[in-house]
C-alpha cells in the first residue's frame, strides 16, 4: 500500500501541472487513480499525452534503463508492463475479467463487490460525498470522479454495464406550468432535466452499454401517482430502446435486516438477444447460499454503545406519543433470546444520530445501538475484510445508505451470464 500511495501522490503532483485541468483541479487523484487501475485505457479529463507522461514516469519507477520520449501530439501509448500495486488492497481490481462496468452514485462500492464478484471489471466509477470517496479507496484502491454533472459524459470510458444506486428527486421540470414559467415549449425539454438520473440517461444515450442495473427505494413506484416512475420508464424503454424488468427485492433474503428495494435491470436488442420474461431479478439466494443468522451478528455483551440517558428519554417519548394516538412509529428494540428467523427494521443513514431503528436490549441498563461491524454486517459487508478509515458517525451513515451485497450480487450472477451467453 505504500508503494501505492507514493505513486499515487508522484503522478498527482505531474498532472495538477498542467493547464488542461484549470476547470476540474480538484479530479486529479481521482484521474491519477482510475489510471492505475486502467492504465491504457480512457480515463475521463486526461489527455492522452498526459496519460503517455504518467505512463513513462511508472515505468521509471521500475526500470531506470528505459528512456522514451513521446510528443504530445501523438495519440500512440507505449506499451509498458506495471508492477502489480494492489495485492494489499482488500477488493483488488481483477486480472483477468469477462466483462466491463462503471460503478455511479457509487457509495462505499456495494455495486463493484458484486459486480467484481461476478467476473467484471470496474473502468469508472463516481461518488461526490468526500467520506464515501475516503471509505472507496481504502478498499478498492481508487478515488471516485465527484459530482457526476461535471464529467463530460463522452469522456466516460466504453463499458458494457452501467450500475447506479441513484437518489430519487421530483422530476420538477416535467410539469407544464413549471417549463411554461421559465419559457419553455411543451414537449421541448426532457422531462428527466434537473433530476440526477438524467445524468444516467445521457450516459446510456451515449455510451450504449449491452446492459445496467439501477436500484432505489421502493416508494419511487408510487412516487407522484406513479408519474415519476412512468418518467424513468418511458425514458429507458420507449426513448433509448432497451428491454427491462424490474423488481421489489427483500434484502432480508440474504441479511437479517428487512430492506425493500426495487431493481431495474436493461439489456440492449441490438446487442444482446433477450427479451423481458428471460430478464430474471432472483428474489432468494441460491440452494447454497449460507444464510448469517442475526443471532451471529449481534454480540451479548459490548461496551460503549448505551444509548445516553437523554436520547433514551427522547426515544421513550416518542414512542409512547405514537402508541397513545394508534401508530407504530418508535424505536425497534432487539430482545434476547433472539429468534433464529428474527430480521431488524431497516438500517438508515441517520443510524448514527440515536439508533432508532435497531437497539439492543441490555438487561439491568439502557439499550445500546449497534456496532459499526454489526452494522455492515446487515448490509453484507464483510468486517474481517472491508475497511472503514472515517469515524464511526460517516461508517453508520455509509453503511445505511449502501445496498445489501449479496442481494445485489445475485443479480449481477445472472447479468453477466446473460451478457455472455446472449450477446449478438
Amino acid at each position: 500500500m505504500k508503494l501505492l500511495s507514493e505513486l499515487r501522490k508522484e503522478l498527482t503532483d505531474i498532472v495538477k501541472n498542467d493547464s488542461f485541468l484549470k476547470d476540474h483541479i480538484n479530479e486529479t487523484e481521482a484521474i491519477v487513480s482510475h489510471f492505475l487501475q486502467n492504465i491504457s485505457g480512457e480515463i475521463p479529463l486526461l489527455p492522452k499525452h498526459k496519460q503517455a507522461e504518467l505512463l513513462l514516469h511508472l515505468n521509471k519507477k521500475t526500470n531506470d534503463d528505459y528512456d522514451l520520449f513521446l510528443g504530445e501530439a501523438s495519440d500512440e501509448l507505449p506499451n509498458i508492463e506495471v508492477p502489480d500495486l494492489f495485492n494489499s488492497l482488500p477488493y483488488p481490481p481483477p486480472k483477468k475479467w469477462n466483462f466491463t462496468f462503471i460503478d455511479l452514485f457509487a457509495g462505499i462500492g456495494g455495486f463493484r463487490q458484486a459486480f467484481q464478484e461476478a467476473g467484471g471489471k470496474c473502468v469508472f466509477s463516481s461518488e461526490w460525498n468526500k467520506y464515501a470517496q475516503k471509505t472507496y479507496l481504502a478498499n478498492y484502491g481508487e478515488i471516485p470522479y465527484g459530482d457526476i454533472r461535471e464529467i463530460p459524459k463522452e469522456q466516460i470510458p466504453t463499458h458494457d454495464v452501467l450500475c447506479a444506486g441513484f437518489p430519487c428527486q421530483p422530476f420538477s421540470l416535467a410539469g407544464v406550468s413549471k417549463k411554461n414559467s421559465l419559457g419553455r415549449k411543451h414537449g421541448f425539454e426532457d422531462e428527466t432535466q434537473g433530476t440526477l438520473f438524467f445524468e444516467i440517461k445521457e450516459i446510456l444515450r451515449l455510451k450504449r452499454p449491452k446492459a445496467f442495473m439501477l436500484e432505489n427505494v421502493k416508494n419511487i413506484l408510487s412516487h407522484d401517482k406513479g408519474r415519476t416512475f412512468e418518467i424513468i420508464r418511458r425514458s429507458l424503454v420507449d426513448e433509448l430502446g432497451y428491454v427491462i424488468n424490474y423488481k421489489i427485492v427483500n434484502g432480508a433474503a440474504w441479511v437479517p435486516q428487512h430492506r425493500e428495494r426495487i431493481y431495474i435491470i436493461g439489456f440492449d436488442p441490438k446487442q444482446v438477444s433477450i427479451n423481458q420474461e428471460e430478464i430474471i431479478i432472483p428474489e432468494k439466494p441460491a440452494t447454497d447460499y449460507i444464510y448469517p443468522k442475526l443471532s451471529d451478528i449481534i454480540k451479548k455483551q459490548l461496551e460503549g454503545y448505551t444509548l445516553g440517558p437523554g436520547t433514551w428519554a427522547t426515544l421513550e417519548r416518542h414512542k409512547a406519543h405514537h402508541e397513545k394516538a394508534g401508530n407504530g412509529f418508535g424505536y425497534g428494540l432487539l430482545k434476547w433470546p433472539l429468534k433464529d428467523d428474527e430480521v431488524t427494521r431497516t438500517i438508515s443513514a441517520r443510524y448514527h444520530k440515536d439508533g432508532a431503528e435497531i437497539l439492543v436490549e441490555q438487561i439491568g441498563q439502557r439499550p445500546r445501538k449497534l456496532s459499526v461491524e454489526e452494522a455492515m454486517q446487515l448490509q453484507g459487508y464483510k468486517p474481517e475484510k472491508f475497511i472503514f478509515p472515517v469515524s464511526a458517525t460517516q461508517a453508520y451513515t455509509q453503511i445505511g445508505n449502501s445496498v445489501v451485497v449479496p442481494a445485489v450480487a445475485a443479480s449481477a450472477k445472472i447479468l453477466a451470464q446473460i451478457i455472455q451467453t446472449k450477446s449478438l
